[in-house]
């Protein structure tokens, strides 16, 4: 590797987060199924201390992780009531706060959400641009996949869904 590779290696990172949340028993309209900020129109709510938005959950975990920051649980603890019912586009946006003051930058995030059910295809584009407007990236540079588990384990009953990200981080060099 040559000074310049160097130089350009050094200042970038990746970063992977993953969350899950399991299906509350019944539905909550005060709670919506709630997916890259973006309110699906699903009878479906998500247990969890915040807004149960795996989306974004697992966006602040892969961020946080690419500029050796820990996870969204050392952030914002599930035990700490200030984040009850949270939004999780505000908890992205402190967390995108973090990383520009450790001097990077977001170039793009790849997103695979794992649900037997709701099916998001008709959802991705909508979650897509939401992404890029809360991370201030073009949509080209935002990829949202969405897959089942063939019925396999917990997300194949039905039970919950699950999301991995992967983020690209540049920092000045």
């Amino acid at each position: 590797m040559n000074e310049e590779q160097k130089v350009v290696a050094s200042n970038m990172r990746i970063g992977h987060g993953f969350d899950v949340h399991r299906f509350a028993e019944q539905f909550d309209p005060q709670k919506p199924l709630t997916l890259a900020n973006c309110s699906l129109n699903e009878e479906l709510s998500l247990e969890a201390h915040s807004d149960g938005d795996v989306v974004l959950h697992a966006l602040c975990d892969a961020l946080l992780g690419a500029v050796a920051l820990g996870d969204i649980g050392e952030h914002f603890p599930d035990d700490d009531q200030q984040f009850a019912g949270a939004d999780s586009a505000d908890l992205l946006r402190h967390v995108l706060t973090l990383v520009h003051d450790k001097g990077f930058q977001l170039v793009n995030v790849d997103l695979t959400v794992i649900a037997q059910r709701p099916r998001l295809s008709t959802h991705k584009q909508a979650m897509r641009l939401r992404i890029a407007e809360l991370c201030a990236l073009t949509i080209d540079r935002v990829n949202i996949k969405a897959t089942t588990t063939e019925g396999l384990g917990a997300i194949g009953r039905a039970e919950g869904i699950a999301c991995h990200v992967v983020a690209l981080l540049v920092g000045q060099a």
